[in-house]
């Protein structure tokens, strides 16, 4: 079918799909952000007592509901579509961490951290998905992270939240501030947020899926040739010998980033109070790695996007790594910033480039399940990392420890990335997919 006429006008409604997964993945970032900020004010709470390992424990409960969240969305959206899913989740997680800014005990607190975090990992795998589907041809990756941004966003934002009142209100205001969005993104994202067009088409609604693709400027994704994957079989398909590989590799290269987005965005503030920073100077670093990571990731997805997703994901992972070392020798002020900065593209812009290579990689009719699937085990490094750098901290092991934990992971990840094959059966659908494997 040819492309559609007028892929100026549609251009434009696709950049409505990414404003609003923007403002959902803000929620994300914001809500990781927001618990390393709170971890100084946790640990000195005067009624909880808490240990560093307990306040990682804590952590990792909502990380794990995100493993859950991002698992069971795959399944999910073949029968409820994305945009359902999108807004239950946004609801759920805003409802629970309403409930955790009232819990009066530490257990509590955790339980409904858990809760959240179940919402919050619904929310992930179906903005990329909505996200990549929309794109033009031969700008996912740039889609992609102008979508994905709005996580660091929330991070900058839970930052300057924090430096404003933690000090002053608490914990719980921060808390409260995180659950108030939902009450305008609900209504918007209810009204203006189309369906996914490979959803419509596997439940035989074809003529919507290309009435929307027209509309939005896109080649419509409504033929499936013989054994083409729906509903439940998504899961066997990808379990193929020839996409069994790539989907190990991509899942293993995420629960590297991920261990690196939320072990350094959980505890880099109070990492840095034990090398003897203020709390507001230590807050201050989350600031600049999640800037850096908005202003890296969106160059990091251009040169994706012309060079190909396997070298721009490759690189970055090689900032990350040197990145680490550099930090771990507490460098002067100057260079301490920049080197937080890069971290920031090494983490959280990697954890990126690594969902949209993923969802570019694998055909649309399977896309949502295989970044659920792909998040979903990368969510157990999400879990490992906030425990990881408690224990690493009761340990007196040293400041540079803190740092030279996060080294392996991205090794194991550059390595998982490199090893990713070009698209040969894992692209048994033609696609309309435009960036480079």
């Amino acid at each position: 079918m040819s492309t559609p006429s007028a892929p100026s006008a549609g251009s434009r409604r696709g950049l409505v799909v990414v404003a609003l997964a923007f403002f959902a993945i803000v929620l994300d970032g914001y809500d990781l952000m927001i618990y390393g900020a709170m971890v100084p004010a946790l640990l000195e709470h005067p009624d909880w007592d808490l240990t560093p390992t307990d306040v990682g424990l804590i952590g990792s409960y909502a990380t794990f509901g995100m493993l859950v969240g991002a698992l069971g969305v795959g399944a999910l959206t073949d029968i409820f579509g994305r945009r359902k899913i999108i807004i239950a989740s946004i609801v759920w997680f805003s409802a629970a961490t309403a409930a955790t800014a009232l819990a009066p005990t530490p257990e509590l607190f955790g339980l409904f951290r858990l809760i959240a975090g179940i919402g919050l990992g619904g929310v992930m795998p179906t903005a990329i998905a909505l996200t990549v589907e929309y794109a033009p041809r031969g700008k996912q990756q740039f889609y992609n992270a102008m979508m994905f941004v709005g996580y660091s966003f929330g991070g900058v934002f839970a930052a300057l939240a924090a430096l404003a009142l933690l000090q002053d209100h608490g914990f719980r205001v921060l808390l409260w501030i995180g659950a108030a969005p939902a009450v305008v993104l609900v209504p918007l994202v209810y009204l203006l947020l189309p369906e996914s067009m490979s959803f419509l088409a596997a439940k035989g609604r074809v003529r919507e899926a290309e009435e929307l693709a027209h509309r939005y400027g896109v080649e419509p994704e409504t033929s499936a040739p013989a054994g083409e994957p729906r509903g439940s079989h998504a899961v066997r398909f990808l379990l193929r010998a020839g996409n069994r590989g790539p989907l190990v590799l991509f899942s293993v290269a995420s629960f590297a980033g991920l261990l690196l987005v939320y072990g350094l965005n959980t505890w880099l503030p109070q990492i840095m109070r034990s090398a003897g920073y203020p709390l507001g100077s230590s807050i201050s670093f989350l600031l600049v790695l999640n800037l850096g990571a908005i202003v890296g990731s969106v160059g990091a997805a251009v040169l994706a996007d012309r060079v190909g997703s396997k070298v721009a994901v490759s690189l970055c992972f090689v900032a990350a790594a040197l990145t680490l070392v550099s930090l771990s020798l507490q460098p002067p002020a100057a260079l301490l910033y920049l080197f937080v900065a890069v971290a920031g593209l090494g983490s959280i812009g990697t954890q990126i480039l690594v969902n949209g290579y993923a969802a570019a990689y694998f055909p649309a009719r399977v896309r949502g399940t295989a970044v659920g699937i792909t998040l979903g085990v990368g969510r157990v490094g999400a879990v490992v990392a906030p425990l990881m750098v408690g224990l690493i901290m009761e340990s007196d092991l040293g400041f540079e420890w803190n740092f030279y934990a996060f080294l392996l992971p991205a090794l194991v990840g550059l390595a998982m990335i490199v090893l990713v094959p070009r698209r040969a059966a894992a692209a048994a659908e033609p696609e309309r997919v435009g960036s480079r494997a």
